[in-house]
């Protein structure tokens, strides 16, 4: 395991986790933009020196904040693109959890303007109001779908995400 590497992650995590709250509270995305680009451009670099960074190579923890910096990388869709493609080959490996291929590739979808496949992107009216799940493709084999990649229900998500 890479040590410093999955510091580094922590490190940038905690950062990005930061920012997202501080723009819940001041409606300024402004920093969260700045350490979304720089995370990206760091994990783009991570993954051309050394692919996918699973479980094998930074734990478990580390696996999740790698994913983390992905699904944050909305400013660089290529690049999220390429990132789900090497999950998908690391959730295969059993070298990453199949829920992270699962928002990964929701995210995907909708910054794509395609239905979502697993039901994990919302979206509001800017201000946090009026919070709705975005296009699901199938609705009616959801949470078939979510239990495969070990999410819960549908419904308890949709509960979890209103703050009930």
């Amino acid at each position: 395991m890479d040590h410093d590497l999955a510091a580094e992650l922590h490190r940038r995590a905690e950062e990005d986790q930061a920012a997202r709250r501080l723009a819940a509270t001041t409606h300024d995305g402004r920093d969260m933009c700045r350490i979304d680009a720089d995370n990206t451009a760091w994990l783009q670099q991570v993954i051309a020196e050394h692919g996918w960074p699973g479980v094998e190579l930074v734990g478990g923890q580390g696996a999740d904040e790698a994913w983390l910096l992905a699904q944050h990388a909305d400013l660089a869709p290529a690049f999220q693109r390429q990132a789900l493609e090497l999950l998908e080959v690391a959730v295969a490996a059993g070298d990453a959890p199949p829920r992270h291929l699962a928002y990964l590739t929701d995210r995907v979808l909708v910054a794509a303007g395609e239905p979502q496949v697993y039901g994990t992107q919302y979206t509001d009216d800017g201000d946090g109001s009026n919070l709705r799940l975005q296009p699901v493709a199938d609705p009616g084999r959801l949470d078939e779908r979510r239990a495969a990649m070990g999410l819960e229900p549908a419904a308890e998500y949709d509960q979890r995400m209103r703050g009930h």
